[in-house]
């Protein structure tokens, strides 16, 4: 992501001017921060860079709506369920500023000010003191960005400010804006203030931002306080009509410039792009200390497709929350879980290198425990004192393996399998059986190495290798399972 990278990466070295009259003859000239967004998202445009670097399957909806708005000059909401990259793309959002900029650098201005052009009255009156030689210090674009999570017990002193009693007792007045002890947003100054699940909220203290919205005056204990603020405010929330949640009030709504609606991948190739750039896949890329140890990790296309399908499903599924959603960090944790389950064969097998089997899914099942809502009338325990839940996501999981491997597999063709289950063979395997093992079982099965063999040609698979041909057959035996063509205990597949 665009923040990450910039954050990660040094910045490049400030520019040495240090006043106003070296500032006036390199030929700055001040604009607004939402001008700065405007000009450099329009030179990415230009340039047919992406405008959020990471951000994948909003090509084509949501960021040609961003871009809209920020060409607009608009403050933005982003409105989706969770895990939809909301915050990631706001926090992208500093990658759009100016790398450096100028402000006043004096103790008596203590909100970021624009050296040319001033906004707070401290710095109307430090600039005109000085003149040419005020002082000026630049500010990287990693500091100019605030955000703050929305929780009930926010108040407006939190955001706005509160009247400091202090300075009133100096006799400064209450009109006087430096009279007020400042809160988030006029601290963010020059800079996008972002607050998070905005919903959250109280009405009162939504009510108190619409001035800042609008007018970006606002009033402290009844006395107003005129704030001239340049900040562009930023805001994500999950849809009004998420159960047990709050809701942004209308007039609000009204005062941001665009409202973006996000969502979720499209289709599986996206899905799996993004868990790809995001899970912790690479095991062996880790402190040299541990590499002997851990074995290496392949995960299989083929099982990827099947945990994003899974992902898919249950996002249809009528047993779930719908308008709670079904986070992008579900994939993730799945596909993390699925690889630590291989990882924890290889270390009990003392394989150097594995690969994610069917039997590794039935970690799926931790990394969506909690990350999926029951409806009201599915919650609760099964007859068989299985949790609702546990066995929906088998079910998912189930439903998702016989649709992948349809598209690679007829049923009908594997009836010799099938059959020789029917005469009393059994077959053990496991997440404890080592490839060689799993595999040497499987070529006593009747029709099933010509089976895997015939599924490693259709997927592109190194039939050759034993991991690859571990996976692949029992791929084709839980095929047969999910279509009961099968039945299965525990890791042993009878009829």
């Amino acid at each position: 992501m665009a923040l990450e990278t910039d954050l990660v990466q040094p910045p490049a070295p400030p520019p040495t001017i240090k006043t106003l009259g070296e500032l006036r003859a390199s030929g700055y000239r001040a604009r607004t921060v939402k001008q700065e967004l405007r000009a450099n998202a329009l030179a990415r445009l230009g340039a047919k860079a992406p405008l959020f670097p990471g951000i994948v399957g909003y090509d084509d909806s949501v960021v040609p709506q961003i871009a809209a708005g920020l060409l607009s000059l608009h403050d933005l909401l982003l409105l989706g369920l969770r895990g939809q990259a909301k915050t990631r793309i706001l926090r992208s959002m500093v990658g759009l500023l100016d790398e450096w900029v100028p402000v006043i650098d004096d103790p008596t201005v203590e909100l970021r000010d624009d050296p040319v052009a001033p906004r707070t009255s401290a710095g109307k009156r430090v600039a005109a003191l000085r003149g040419e030689q005020l002082p000026v210090r630049w500010v990287h674009r990693s500091e100019r960005y605030v955000e703050k999570l929305a929780t009930p017990d926010v108040t407006i002193a939190d955001l706005i400010g509160e009247i400091d009693l202090v300075r009133y007792a100096q006799g400064r007045s209450l009109s006087d804006e430096s009279t007020v002890h400042f809160g988030m947003i006029p601290r963010a100054n020059r800079g996008l203030f972002v607050i998070n699940e905005l919903p959250d909220l109280s009405p009162r203290i939504q009510v108190g931002l619409f001035n800042v919205l609008e007018e970006r005056d606002v009033q402290i204990r009844g006395f107003t306080v005129r704030l001239d603020l340049d900040v562009c405010l930023m805001f994500s929330a999950n849809p009004e009509d998420y159960t047990n949640r709050g809701r942004i009030v209308t007039p609000l709504k009204d005062r941001i410039g665009s409202v973006v609606r996000t969502h979720y991948p499209t289709d599986n190739q996206e899905a799996m792009r993004i868990t790809r750039e995001n899970a912790f896949v690479d095991r062996v890329a880790q402190p040299a200390a541990t590499r002997e140890r851990v074995p290496e990790v392949v995960l299989p296309r083929i099982m990827h497709e099947i945990i994003e399908e899974s992902i898919r499903q249950a996002r249809r599924s009528p047993h779930i929350n719908q308008a709670s959603g079904v986070s992008v960090r579900a994939s993730i944790a799945a596909v993390e879980n699925v690889v630590s389950g291989a990882e924890l064969r290889g270390v009990r097998t003392g394989e150097a290198a594995v690969c994610v089997r069917p039997c590794d899914l039935a970690l799926v099942g931790p990394a969506l425990r909690g990350k999926i809502e029951l409806m009201l009338s599915d919650d609760g325990g099964g007859k068989d004192g299985r949790p609702v839940e546990d066995k929906l996501i088998d079910a998912l999981v189930g439903e998702a393996l016989k649709a992948v491997l349809a598209r690679a597999l007829n049923l009908d063709a594997l009836a010799t399998i099938a059959d020789a289950f029917k005469a009393g063979l059994k077959l053990e395997l496991g997440d404890a059986v080592s490839a060689a093992d799993a595999y040497a079982g499987m070529k006593l099965v009747p029709g099933l190495p010509e089976a895997i063999g015939q599924l490693a040609k259709k997927l592109e698979i190194d039939a050759k290798d034993e991991q690859h041909r571990a996976m692949l057959g029992e791929l084709v035996l839980e095929f047969l399972y999910v279509n009961n063509r099968l039945s299965k205990r525990g890791g042993t597949y009878t009829r």
